[in-house]
């Protein structure tokens, strides 16, 4: 399982929430508190890699993606400290047992000005791989380059049509989930907390098959993240931060999202949807 953060609002440099905070993305890395996985417990290091994709001067949104833990990569940490980005996405990665460790697996995963990152995991996924993937645009399959679950998730959900309509298009890529772990009698839960975005709109999904999805929060007011020097860093009026778990202590600045929620932030709002796969 893995963590992340989305922001979005007036520009900022990625530092400020990714290296800054007390309980920066890179320190959640190594001490992610809220990470808890069946049948093992509290699994607390995220270093099978990290990305960053941002949204900058161009169309397209820049990429970088890694397979060394995030902690000891000083490109990242340059990176961060010089760009500033009204809308960026940051994962850590802690993969799944048996899953690969290569930089096509690091997230976020990019198609045209579409991002899009997951913390979770398909249960059994190997079980369903050849009917997801089947479902995937003969057009758009090629692009599938790495082997995780959330790859293909990503490449079913612009089959069905996530640039039209992104609520819709994720009901039945989570349909046809439900569907083939009833087909094959599937135990094994499918985690979706995931965020996806065209460069304008932060979507994002907390959805679990069996009621018990990985936390997700969003930024409930501006005020200040404590930085790590014991200063403070204010987020500029119309931010928003979405984040698996807070950059500091958990407090009132940090709004939970109920399970089977679906999230639309944009021009400075947040709205919450209660979702139901199609």
């Amino acid at each position: 399982m893995c963590r992340w953060l989305a922001y979005t609002g007036p520009k900022i440099f990625m530092d400020a929430l990714m290296i800054k905070p007390r309980h920066s993305l890179i320190d959640q890395s190594l001490h992610a508190k809220m990470n808890f996985v069946p049948g093992v417990g509290k699994w607390t290091t995220n270093g099978d890699g990290f990305g960053l994709g941002w949204y900058g001067e161009r169309e397209t949104p820049g990429l970088f993606r890694s397979i060394r833990p995030a902690w000891n990569d000083d490109n990242l940490r340059h990176l961060a400290e010089q760009i500033r980005s009204h809308l960026f996405f940051a994962h850590v990665r802690a993969a799944s047992p048996g899953a690969e460790v290569q930089r096509t697996n690091s997230h976020p995963f990019l198609y045209r000005r579409w991002l899009f990152q997951h913390n979770g995991d398909v249960g059994d996924f190997r079980l369903m791989k050849r009917d997801l993937q089947c479902a995937v645009a003969p057009e758009l399959f090629p692009n599938i380059r790495g082997t995780t679950s959330s790859e293909t998730l990503f490449y079913l959900a612009l089959t069905y049509g996530l640039a039209q309509d992104p609520l819709v298009a994720m009901q039945r890529v989570v349909a046809d989930v439900e569907r083939l772990r009833s087909r094959y009698a599937i135990q094994t839960p499918a985690f979706l907390t995931l965020a996806f975005t065209d460069g304008r709109t932060i979507y994002a999904l907390r959805y679990s098959s069996h009621g018990a999805s990985k936390t997700l929060f969003y930024s409930r007011n501006l005020r200040a993240i404590h930085e790590l020097d014991g200063d403070y860093e204010a987020i500029p009026e119309g931010g928003h931060i979405l984040v698996s778990e807070p950059l500091d202590d958990l407090s009132d600045d940090w709004a939970l999202v109920p399970e089977s929620t679906f999230i639309i932030m944009e021009d400075g709002e947040v709205t919450a949807i209660p979702f139901v796969p199609a």
